[in-house]
């Protein structure tokens, strides 16, 4: 009963703060509000016995993602209402996206069919003889592995995306050019100077 009661505590504030993400007009009102959503999830996590993953969504959601987002969006001084002038012009497009998208998750929930083992497998004891952090490692590494490997090259492609989209190359700043350092002689790197006694350079 208790435990019921916590999960719906957690689930409904869960579900308000991400809506409170979305609609907030402050970028950093959502961050806040994103970080609380974290919070509320590892509880979640932690409830359902994944005492790992609820960490991990602490530790490295909350205490880097979303403190680090939280810095930029503060350094950045985003100009909210710049951004939403030209929503207008994009309005029929996203609302018809949208309604897909709606129709799709309407498809789903409506072909959603419980299986008669799901209320066994929520209420099946942990395995006794590993943790949950080796239970989850032995999933990861041995089943699911080339799923994961391509979930890391999705990410290693998306970080170095977004390192080149927003590089900027500042033509005032002095830059190593490799090739024509390679490429120069002596005569170009080296110059002698004879220096009579008692005279400077």
């Amino acid at each position: 009963m208790i435990a019921g009661a916590f999960f719906y505590l957690f689930a409904t504030i869960l579900v308000i703060s991400a809506l409170v993400v979305i609609v907030s007009r402050n970028p950093v009102h959502s961050v806040l509000f994103l970080i609380l959503c974290f919070f509320n999830a590892a509880a979640l996590f932690v409830m359902m016995g994944a005492e790992l993953l609820g960490m991990l969504l602490l530790i490295v959601y909350v205490g880097a993602v979303a403190v680090l987002f939280l810095f930029v969006v503060m350094m950045l001084d985003i100009d909210v209402a710049g951004l939403r002038r030209g929503i207008k012009q994009y309005m029929i497009v996203g609302g018809a996206v949208g309604v897909v998208v709606l129709l799709e998750l309407f498809i789903v929930l409506g072909g959603w069919v419980i299986s008669p083992e799901a209320a066994g497998n929520a209420r099946a004891p942990a395995p006794a003889d590993v943790s949950n952090t080796v239970a989850l490692g032995r999933i990861l590494y041995t089943q699911y592995v080339y799923f994961f490997q391509a979930a890391g090259m999705i990410l290693l492609v998306a970080m170095v995306g977004a390192i080149v989209l927003t590089l900027q190359h500042r033509k005032d700043v002095k830059r190593q050019n490799i090739p024509d350092q390679i490429a120069r002689r002596r005569d170009q790197a080296a110059e002698l100077k004879d220096v009579k006694p008692g005279q400077g350079i």
